[in-house]
């Protein structure tokens, strides 16, 4: 049975509490202050069985202008609202802010109720009837039922009950699907329990011992014990008025507005994508930039508007804007919020998240309101595309949903079938699968290829491009990680080759035929020199080859292992250096020893390189140095 919350609007002192404590037998008045003054200042709360065994929850919002901040607080987990409306004052200035609240929220069932029909006689009440009909025109609440009661007769009141049950049985499910996300808009402690937070679960299921974090300033804390309606649970759902006890935290560090979600769950954000629209009524056009008051789940938070495609937006205009705001909130896609103007303080618009977490927008560009229109009504495949689109990057299932505003069922199903259309790529990395847009990920392959090709044409004669090099120059703001695995798909395809430190075309390492005679040339020039060789540079002028270039050759023959350095321009060939080790294993075999005046003469070279070759070798561990003398290192034999 879909779980059903109730919320109260009207002008102060229209009889909304009164109304709640006669239908419920609870005064929603906790406060010592507001039993004093006769009006609500905080939220209040309560429950009314209804005759179809469901338990409703009630949320009693206050009315007076000065109390909009804590109404705005409880609204946004209303399924069905209570528009009460005194009979003998009739239409009222909060009644009007509370109404262009409602229509912002889009609540759309609701229920006008004319309170206090005890105090005015027939004709009287005709006409407070025909004009909240005509007050209502244009509205959400166009053509919601009007019924008349009395909290002190209590006539009307069982018709009310029989509405209420009967809108409620007919309304649409909650999304419930997504991670838990409860706006928290009461904090307080209970002696030998600890911190209570309230709200009211708007997705996802809270369950006892559950870990949890307070986001957005991210305290982490686990569930000791639930609570709806006054009842103890082990598990709530959507749309329960929900009171947490919580372990781990102190109250005075949880603040109503903060949220209550798993961990890992939600990243708290400060600009969000929005469909902007401005009320009808609102007093003048809203400027890009301009300063405002952001309502949203329990949370005020100062913030401007800029505005994507206008200098100004003006009254009933609507508009895609992006939200930048003073401190961090949590948000998902589809929230709806309602903005106030920063001074004097008046319900001036609002509108709907269309992506909780977007990058920084330039002003005037049609792609990018070509980007939110589709963001705002796409198809699940759209959206998952245009997720994937914006960011650029590849993302896990997981975070294509919370983008998305989707539940990770629907997400792998969109997935799946854009991947067999061909319109998203998938990634192994690490064990886990990473999806990409198609055309991100052309682009990154293209990108790819043309650094490689063009790295081959400047350097031929070098392994490869250096994988690190390649990222920071080409892809800044990727991840070393993410990086490696798309090379990694890239290989797998046979597009590259991915080596240990670089990457290459496949084919990349052969030479063309005059790279490869000037290196077989300087090959042979050291082979035929022994231990008596050139420096690089001088071998290298004999064949044609500049100072500037030549150490491309000689990198190459190094890497190769053709050539072996002993010191400062110092090379000997691979060849020779067997030759050497040879000889110098034979005479210690013999003499049992071998000093660097011995290497010199059994080398027929000088001590300019026979003490560079004899470090050498103890570096290779081929022989250790005992005072200044050579021994063969263990494992070469005596």
């Amino acid at each position: 049975m879909r779980h059903l919350v109730i919320g109260t609007a009207g002008h102060v002192d229209h009889g909304k509490t009164a109304l709640i404590h006669v239908l419920t037998g609870i005064d929603t008045d906790r406060l010592r202050e507001e039993k004093e003054r006769g009006i609500s200042i905080e939220l209040g709360f309560a429950y009314l069985d209804l005759p179809s065994g469901r338990r409703a929850g009630i949320v009693d919002v206050p009315g007076h202008e000065r109390f909009i901040k804590n109404m705005l607080a409880g609204v946004g987990g209303i399924d069905l609202v209570l528009l009460v409306i005194a009979a003998d004052e009739g239409v009222m200035p909060q009644t009007r802010e509370h109404l262009e609240i409602i229509q912002l929220l889009e609540i759309k069932r609701g229920i006008v109720v004319l309170t206090k029909i005890d105090l005015v006689d027939e004709e009287w009440l005709e006409l407070v009837r025909e004009e909240v009909t005509s007050f209502l025109k244009g509205t959400v609440l166009e053509g919601a039922p009007i019924l008349a009661v009395s909290s002190v007769t209590r006539e009307g009141l069982p018709e009310l009950v029989r509405l209420i049950d009967e809108l409620a049985a007919d309304l649409p499910e909650r999304r419930g699907a997504g991670p838990a996300r409860l706006p928290i808009d009461r904090v307080f402690s209970v002696t030998g329990f600890g911190t209570v937070v309230t709200g009211t679960l708007v997705d996802g299921r809270l369950r006892v011992g559950d870990a949890v974090e307070v986001l957005p300033r991210g305290l982490k804390a686990r569930i000791r014990s639930l609570q709806v309606h006054k009842r103890k649970v082990d598990e709530a759902g959507s749309g329960q008025r929900v009171a947490v006890n919580l372990a781990g935290v102190d109250v005075s560090d949880v603040d109503r507005g903060q949220v209550l979600v798993p961990p890992q769950a939600f990243r708290p954000t400060q600009r969000l994508d929005a469909r902007l629209e401005l009320l009808p009524e609102a007093p003048r056009p809203l400027k890009n930039r301009a300063r405002i008051r952001f309502y949203l789940g329990a949370a005020e938070i100062l913030g401007r508007a800029v505005i994507l495609d206008r200098d100004a937006l003006d009254p009933g205009g609507r508009a895609y804007a992006q939200l930048i705001l003073e401190e961090p909130t949590v948000a998902a896609r589809g929230d709806r919020f309602v903005i106030r103007s920063y001074s004097p303080m008046r319900t001036i618009g609002g509108g709907t998240v269309i992506d909780p977490h977007p990058p920084r927008h330039k002003r005037y560009r049609d792609e990018t309101i070509e980007a939110l229109a589709t963001l705002e009504r796409g198809t699940p495949e759209e959206l998952v595309v245009q997720v994937l689109t914006g960011r650029g990057e590849a993302l896990p299932a997981g975070e294509v949903a919370k983008a998305a505003g989707l539940n990770q069922e629907t997400v792998g199903e969109s997935l799946a079938a854009l991947a067999a259309d061909g319109q998203v790529e998938t990634l192994e990395c690490e064990g886990q699968n990473l999806y990409m847009a198609a055309q991100v990920y052309a682009d990154w392959r293209q990108r790819v290829l043309k650094a490689l090709e063009e790295y081959r044409s400047s350097y031929p004669l070098r392994e490869g491009y250096p994988k690190e090099e390649l990222r920071s120059r080409k892809f800044s703001s990727v991840s070393g990680r993410l990086f490696l695995c798309f090379l990694q798909n890239l290989a797998q395809r046979g597009e590259i080759e991915v080596l240990e430190k670089s990457v290459r075309l496949p084919g990349a390492g052969s030479l063309s035929p005059l790279l490869e005679a000037r290196v077989k040339a300087l090959d042979d020039v050291f082979a035929a020199r022994g231990f008596q060789p050139p420096s690089f540079v001088e071998a290298a002028a004999g064949q044609g080859i500049g100072e500037t270039e030549s150490s491309e050759y000689l990198h190459f023959l190094l890497r190769e292992g053709r050539l072996i350095k002993l010191g400062d321009d110092l090379y000997l060939h691979r060849d020779t250096v067997e030759r050497a080790k040879e000889a110098v294993a034979a005479f210690i075999r013999e003499k049992g020893e071998i000093t660097v005046g011995e290497a010199r003469d059994l080398l027929q070279t000088s001590r300019k390189f026979a003490l560079p070759l004899l470090e050498y070798l103890d570096q290779v561990r081929f022989t250790r140095r005992v005072g200044d003398k050579r021994k063969l290192a263990k494992g070469q034999g005596v």
